[in-house]
């Protein structure tokens, strides 16, 4: 992987980058987000969900714009993403393109100035994006397997995470976010755009540096649920599509922790022999994993996970059938 170097952003700021930041109740993390970004654009604006650590007047002291979401609707980081960059472009309409990065992440030296002029040379590119980070990946096996998700390949891709640069243009002809999605709202707004004929592209340089301070298992777990139920929704709004967005994923998250156990259970009721045959399944799978992975903690990981992927499967058929929208599902 190439690294890139701080001298490319000593540069004086271009007008045409922007960023929005969203966070709540990040503390220092905020401030060494937007040290990070602020001196290298043009306009920052930092979308504070409810902090009530003085979020907002650092933002301020370090020259971002300060969005407070009305808190008495239902928060989405979808929500805050839109708001902030419709303020950040209708407070300077010279804004081409806009870094979007999560509070608890730092921004790499070099990566604004890299990724504005990858899509100043590609024209039908919407969205670039790079290798996003875990800052203390050895500090618990939640972190790690969260740095070697985002290890994702090299070239055109279906979609990005949360830490991106996006062209304004692109964002404004899919009108943005869906505001209500609570997970999986960048691949679903990537969809969109790749419908419209743009491109997303990942680059081989690292991005951004992300502080996920995942150290317990219920952290993972929530994690995990919000991933199957951002699954079940992306596969109900674009499964009928020609790549059948997330229709795998779920199938196979609702096939290991939904139809198994249910059959184990039910052979276990009828004293069926059977039912020790299924259940071995599960063996096999982490065996089978194991054997790929070279880790056995990360098969295990994997195999557990369907469960709790399923659970958010769950979350998500619920709240359609009883019409209701879906609440926020957080692990910090």
């Amino acid at each position: 992987m190439n690294t890139p170097h701080s001298d490319n952003d000593t540069v004086r700021p271009t007008p045409s980058v922007g960023a929005v930041v969203i966070g709540r109740n990040e503390g220092d993390r905020l401030r060494v987000c937007l040290e990070s970004v602020v001196p290298f654009i043009a306009a920052a604006v930092y979308v504070d969900s409810g902090s009530t650590d003085g979020s907002v007047q650092m933002a301020q002291g370090l020259g971002a714009e300060v969005l407070a979401l009305d808190m008495a609707i239902p928060f989405t980081a979808a929500r805050a993403r839109n708001a902030g960059y419709r303020l950040l472009i209708n407070a300077h309409p010279q804004t081409r393109y806009v870094q979007f990065i999560d509070g608890d992440c730092e921004v790499v030296p070099g990566w604004l100035d890299q990724a504005s002029r990858y899509l100043d040379a590609h024209p039908d590119c919407a969205v670039v994006c790079g290798r996003r980070r875990e800052r203390h990946p050895e500090a618990s096996i939640y972190n790690q397997m969260c740095d070697l998700e985002w290890d994702t390949p090299i070239g055109d891709a279906l979609s990005c995470g949360g830490d991106a640069l996006m062209r304004v243009d692109a964002l404004v002809q899919v009108n943005g976010y869906r505001d209500q999605l609570i997970a999986g709202e960048e691949p679903e707004l990537c969809v969109r755009l790749r419908r419209k004929g743009w491109r997303i592209h990942r680059l081989d340089i690292e991005m951004t540096r992300h502080d996920a301070a995942i150290t317990r298992w219920g952290q993972w777990w929530r994690r995990t649920v919000r991933a199957g139920h951002a699954f079940a929704e992306g596969a109900w709004l674009h499964g009928a599509s020609p790549e059948r967005h997330w229709v795998r994923e779920t199938t196979r998250t609702v096939l290991w922790g939904l139809l198994l156990p249910i059959a184990i259970a039910g052979l276990v009721v009828g004293v069926d022999p059977r039912a020790a045959a299924l259940a071995l399944l599960y063996p096999l799978q982490w065996a089978r994993l194991a054997f790929r992975t070279r880790s056995p903690a990360l098969a295990f990981f994997s195999v557990a996970g369907k469960f709790a992927e399923a659970q958010g499967v769950l979350k998500f058929g619920l709240t359609k059938l009883l019409g209701r929208s879906g609440r926020l599902i957080e692990y910090k």
